[in-house]
C-alpha cells in the first residue's frame, strides 16, 4: 500500500524531518510504500511543496498522519483532501512508557 506520510513542518527544527523519515523507515519495515515529502529540497516555496505533496497524497492509498498534524495548516487540508478521496487515515500512535 502507497503511504503518504503528513504533519507539521513548519517552524520545527530540522522541519520534523526525523519524524517523517522514521515513519517512512516503519512503513517500509511493514511493507508499505511510503511517500514521504520531507525528502523535497529546501528553497522552494510553500506553495511549490503544496503541489508537490498533494500530487503525491493523490497517488497513495492511505494518509499517515504525524503527530501535531492537527496544528499544521498543511497537514489540515491534506487530511481533508484524504477523506474526500476516501483513502485509509492512520493515525501515529503515542507510545506511554508509564
Amino acid at each position: 500500500m502507497k503511504v503518504y506520510i503528513a504533519g507539521p513542518m513548519t517552524g520545527l527544527p530540522h522541519f520534523n524531518r526525523p519524524a517523517f523519515n522514521q515513519a517512512a523507515l516503519n512503513l517500509s519495515f511493514d511493507k508499505h510504500v511510503p511517500l514521504n515529502p520531507a525528502i523535497l529540497p529546501d528553497g522552494l516555496t510553500e506553495a511549490d511543496y503544496m503541489a508537490v505533496g498533494i500530487t503525491m497524497l493523490q497517488r497513495a492509498d492511505a494518509i499517515f498522519l504525524l503527530t501535531g498534524w492537527q496544528f499544521s495548516a498543511g497537514a489540515r487540508a491534506e487530511h481533508a483532501l484524504a477523506l474526500k478521496s476516501g483513502l485509509e487515515v492512520i493515525e501515529q500512535r503515542v507510545s506511554n512508557h508509564d
